[in-house]
């Protein structure tokens, strides 16, 4: 193999989309390393990963996922996992494919002091992206993109008594939540298309893989990066048994919020004195590299039906509600998420479990950064020490509790009491210090991990890249995944991540 323009670790929702842009120019040689199995067709991957009612990243021990152990607060242990396989996290998660909100975007265009990630500068990329099956191609939406994206239908009993709760509360209509409207209750956008998940690599990848100019290898682990004189040369990597190094003109790390980091420190790319502490010799003192993380902390309220609820049709996911918590000022940031499928079929790999609760996911996405992840060996066979750091606040816990009894209002209304017999738990909802008691016993995440390799302005201590994703202090480098978020947007970030793709591409393809 000669010498690639480009090398991207990680096929996922970063890397699939950025390697397929990268190589629509035949004169880029374009290589795509991905530490799990790529298919070639379509029906290449199981059917639990295109079934759109499962959630096999619900699975820990599902060959297609890497398991993580973390702690989401000091004495919670958790395992947390990521896609591993062609598509990456969007084989392997809920479909959830909501845009990040304006606010969003602003923000980070101010943090890395580049008006390219402005809402309206982006805005052609998240048209380009997608096929809207329910809008078509608008001012706001695509037509002609990779990305098929669809709702999810309201007609389920279940779905129109959530509707009409959050309706009897007050809560606006929200029919696109795409559309950078009022927060409310509605529909969920999902990269779906008649019941079936279709996945950034069948999305992007298969149907380029005939392009002479782009090769994607799987089952190929990277361990880290060539560094010499300050600039990145290839890569370290295994595969069939054999270890090799792989040179390319410009690397691109897509591994993920978790991997990448973690790669960047046995690189000795990171904070000097927790690579020395890990034994990794020092390339860049580079000290935002895992220095924060940022995820969206989520609890389960499940309630009981009256009667048997059938299984969804195209989904798992039923409607969606955003509410502001209190303080206001980022509007829209609670999310309460309907579940058509019992958490036993969710985590058990089945659509029905007749006599079981179903569920309502109550999560809180205020951006916020609380957790760090730390290197502590050189053998990447250890995984890194990631810390979440949920519940540390006040505020944090505040507004966890109004996710909660947000969630516990709407299966108290007369709209839902149609289709349920009431809440499983909590039982008491009026006492601070009992609910936040009940809260940690039940916490969980979102899976939504962003920031440990933060985009920033050139000289800021807590950033680690440009808005380019070009990591600061060694050249011939990138990083285009989730970690550039400074923080987790108030959206799920499947489809930012899609976008870092498309935006880090054309960046590479019009900026020399």
């Amino acid at each position: 193999m000669r010498r690639p323009d480009v090398l991207v670790v990680g096929a996922g929702g970063s890397g699939a989309a950025l390697a397929a842009r990268l190589s629509e120019d035949p004169g880029r040689t374009v290589l795509v390393l991905e530490a799990g199995p790529v298919p070639r067709f379509p029906p290449g991957f199981p059917a639990e990963l295109r079934d759109a009612r499962l959630v096999p990243g619900a699975w820990p021990d599902a060959p297609t996922v890497r398991a993580y152990p973390v702690r989401l607060t000091p004495d919670l242990p958790y395992t947390a996992v990521r896609g591993r396989v062609l598509g990456g996290s969007t084989t392997v998660n809920g479909g959830y494919f909501i845009r990040a909100r304006r606010e969003d975007f602003d923000r980070w265009s101010a943090r890395a002091g580049d008006a390219r990630w402005a809402y309206e500068r982006v805005l052609p990329f998240l048209r380009v992206l997608e096929t809207d099956l329910d809008f078509g191609a608008t001012p706001v939406h695509g037509g002609h993109g990779p990305v098929p994206v669809g709702r999810t239908g309201l007609g389920h009993p279940a779905v129109e008594a959530f509707r009409a709760a959050a309706r009897e509360l007050g809560h606006p209509d929200e029919p696109d939540k795409n559309a950078q409207g009022v927060p409310g209750v509605g529909p969920v956008p999902t990269n779906s298309a008649g019941g079936e998940r279709i996945n950034t690599g069948t999305a992007y990848l298969l149907g380029a893989l005939g392009r002479p100019n782009l090769t994607v290898l799987g089952d190929c682990s990277v361990r880290s990066v060539a560094v010499e004189r300050g600039r990145a040369t290839g890569v370290v990597a295994d595969r069939n048994g054999r270890r090799t190094v792989l040179e390319a003109g410009e690397i691109v790390l897509c591994a993920g919020s978790f991997a990448s980091p973690h790669l960047l420190h046995l690189s000795g790319i990171g904070p000097a004195k927790v690579l020395t502490r890990a034994g990794v010799p020092v390339v860049e003192d580079l000290p935002a590299v895992g220095a924060a993380l940022s995820d969206h902390p989520q609890v389960v309220l499940e309630w009981t039906p009256r009667r048997p609820v059938a299984e969804p049709a195209g989904s798992w996911l039923g409607g969606a509600l955003h509410l502001s918590s209190s303080g206001g000022d980022h509007p829209g940031d609670l999310e309460i998420l309907q579940s058509l499928v019992p958490m036993a079929g969710l985590v058990g790999r089945r659509t029905a479990v007749p006599g079981r609760p179903l569920a309502l996911l109550a999560s809180v996405q205020t951006p916020r950064t609380s957790g760090r992840l730390r290197t502590v060996s050189a053998d990447p066979r250890v995984p890194p020490r990631i810390d979440y750091g949920y519940l540390e606040t006040a505020d944090d816990r505040r507004r966890l509790r109004e996710a909660v009894r947000a969630a516990a209002a709407l299966l108290s209304t007369s709209a839902f009491g149609e289709v349920s017999a009431g809440v499983v738990e909590p039982a008491s909802l009026d006492d601070d210090g009992l609910l936040d008691r009940w809260i940690r016993s039940r916490l969980g995440t979102s899976q939504h991990t962003c920031g440990t390799v933060p985009m920033g302005r050139a000289g800021d201590p807590s950033a680690a890249v440009d808005g380019h994703g070009r990591v600061y202090g060694v050249s011939g480098l990138r990083v285009a995944d989730t970690s550039i978020l400074p923080a987790a947007p108030l959206r799920g970030p499947a489809a930012t991540a899609v976008l870092i793709g498309e935006l880090i591409a054309h960046a590479m393809c019009t900026v020399r």
